[in-house]
């Protein structure tokens, strides 16, 4: 279990009243909590369960699944056996055949190996991305659990949406939570638009001569 596992049950009640006081009473106007609830769009104590729900590892074996089947492919195309002393005309359609084939399975930008290989990189950089948002919000998790307005929070009197200590208290570690989450995010969309290519149709198997 990483540090954002181990927080999570101690930061649960805390940030249960977070998401109480701001569902019931809102944020000062104008207060930095505001457009980090419009990007991220879920209340903090969410938020931090959708991260806390990343699993970087079953990624990370995917990832090295993926570069297996890549070598896997590379393997065929090179085992592809040339005519050898096989000679005419049906020797000739099968060394087309036979490269168009190799070249469909390795070799090629598009080649199917070098999908995989391109597809087992984004599984690595995803998982390591991935750590690096738990990493992230357990430390921030351990800084607004210690802080005053973790204090000023620590009660289960009915909520008062006139009692602003509260509400600012609320809205002071919805903030930081949120924008920790949100800062993330933006590297992953990033990663995710650069990689958007994957996304494009595989290129069609070579068909053999009639």
């Amino acid at each position: 279990m990483d540090r954002l596992g181990q927080l999570l049950d101690a930061s649960a009640p805390l940030l249960r009243r977070v998401d109480e006081v701001l569902s019931a009473a809102g944020a000062p106007p104008g207060h930095s909590v505001w457009p980090e609830l419009r990007r991220v769009r879920l209340l903090p104590g969410d938020a931090v369960r959708a991260v806390a729900a990343l699993r970087p590892a079953d990624l990370a074996d995917a990832a090295r699944e993926l570069h297996a089947d890549a070598h896997t492919y590379a393997d065929v195309a090179e085992s592809l056996p040339p005519p050898g002393a096989w000679s005419g005309d049906a020797a000739g359609a099968y060394d087309d055949a036979r490269r168009r084939a190799a070249g469909h399975l390795s070799g090629a930008p598009d080649s199917l190996d070098a999908r995989l290989a391109g597809t087992a990189e984004l599984a690595d950089a995803l998982a390591e991305w991935m750590e690096q948002a738990r990493t992230d919000l357990a430390a921030m998790l351990a800084e607004v659990l210690g802080s005053t307005a973790a204090v000023t929070l620590s009660t289960d009197e009915p909520i008062d949406p006139a009692a602003c200590p509260q509400v600012l208290a609320a809205a002071e570690i919805g903030q930081r939570v949120l924008r920790t989450i949100r800062e993330r995010y933006d590297v992953v969309a990033d990663l995710l638009h650069g990689s958007a290519q994957l996304a494009e149709a595989s290129p069609a198997p070579p068909r053999s001569r009639s």
